[in-house]
């Protein structure tokens, strides 16, 4: 009788989970190809996972147009501003280690920086230093195929003036992610590349991403594009040195899952470091925002998550997590004219409800 019982209960319980599978994988498919609709065209992959496991993985569309090639899961794709994330976890690292404080001013490492005194590694973090943003500027197209060093570019903006006072508003920005790159390469002695390759790469086991190159032969990489009117073009060509620390990795879906589960074990950070990751700040004024550091702080259905996007030439990317739950969904394009940032937000949406039911 209880054998009987256990197997009916074992039974209801797989039909359960091939239902929720199936439900899921269907609303997924149908939100993915409302906007990834030409199996021709560049696409995208798309990646959801529950508790650590992986519940839909899909690609869409062409890795590369000129030789036919379709996409697969595999593929490794720019993530652009994603690359914020891994940088705001350096930071962290080496304040873990005692190499640095999140409030030590910028003087501290850059001494000649304009009211690097004011300006602390935390306005940084935040996008609340005021500094210019550098992808503004006029003058970016001057060196965008450039070979820059992380102090060219640096020396590029900080004489721009200030847009605000340090800590009066948050404002999205790409310079102060360039200068938490410099910082980490003056505390750590290595250059950024080598640093998020041996500290974080490394120990998360993420074997596929990498500091953005368009000369190296990168394994199955997926080729960027943009759309004009008469059709198709390849991704403007930029010196992956310029957006540097604020937007030059490249990774896979299947390692941006082990970059969230190395951030939920504490693999890479302690509890009390990874807080700070995690936590609203607010301004001087004592007004709150929705950022901490390099995750937008916002909500899927009166629920907290934790997301960011990122756009580079040719590339847009998309990651969700919702840490009531552990729903992680990520989305990457090879067209900047396909956004996977609200396809991404409706499919968490979608498994939020199912698991939730």
């Amino acid at each position: 009788m209880i054998n009987k019982k256990l197997f009916t209960a074992l039974l209801l319980l797989l039909l359960f989970c091939s239902t929720y599978a199936q439900n899921i994988e269907k609303k997924a498919d149908s939100l993915i190809t409302a906007e990834f609709s030409d199996p021709n065209g560049p696409g995208g992959v798309f990646m959801v996972s529950h508790k650590g496991k992986i519940i839909y993985r899909k690609a869409f569309g062409k890795a590369n147009l000129e030789l036919n090639v379709n996409m697969t899961p595999e593929n490794v794709f720019q993530i652009g501003s994603m690359t914020k994330q891994f940088t705001s976890v350096a930071i962290l690292m080496l304040e873990q280690q005692g190499k640095l404080n999140v409030s030590d001013p910028v003087s501290k490492y850059i001494k000649d920086y304009p009211s690097g005194d004011k300006i602390t590694i935390h306005h940084l973090l935040t996008h609340t230093s005021g500094i210019k943003d550098f992808t503004k500027m006029k003058a970016l197209s001057t060196i965008a195929q450039k070979e820059m060093k992380p102090e060219m570019m640096v020396d590029f903006f900080k004489n721009e003036p200030v847009d605000f006072a340090p800590g009066e508003k948050f404002e999205y920005n790409n310079s102060g992610y360039v200068v938490l790159g410099y910082i980490i390469e003056l505390v750590s002695g290595q250059a950024y590349e080598d640093y998020i390759k041996k500290n974080i790469f490394e120990k998360a086991g993420m074997a596929h991403s990498y500091y953005a190159t368009d000369r190296q032969l990168i394994p199955k990489r997926a080729y960027g594009y943009h759309k004009k009117e008469h059709g198709f073009v390849n991704k403007t060509t930029i010196s992956f040195s310029v957006p540097f620390s604020s937007g030059s990795l490249m990774s896979t879906v299947d390692d941006m899952l082990k970059w969230q589960q190395a951030l939920n074990k504490n693999i890479l950070l302690n509890p009390t470091e990874t807080k700070k990751a995690f936590q609203k700040y607010t301004l001087n004024n004592g007004e709150e925002f929705t950022y901490g550091y390099a995750w937008h702080l916002k909500e899927i259905n009166g629920t907290p998550d934790r997301e960011h996007g990122g756009s580079i030439f040719g590339f847009k990317s998309m990651g969700v997590y919702i840490p009531s739950e552990d729903i992680y969904v990520i989305g990457f394009s090879n067209c900047d004219c396909h956004s996977p940032t609200e396809i991404t937000r409706n499919i968490a949406k979608t498994v939020f409800k199912a698991v939730k039911k």
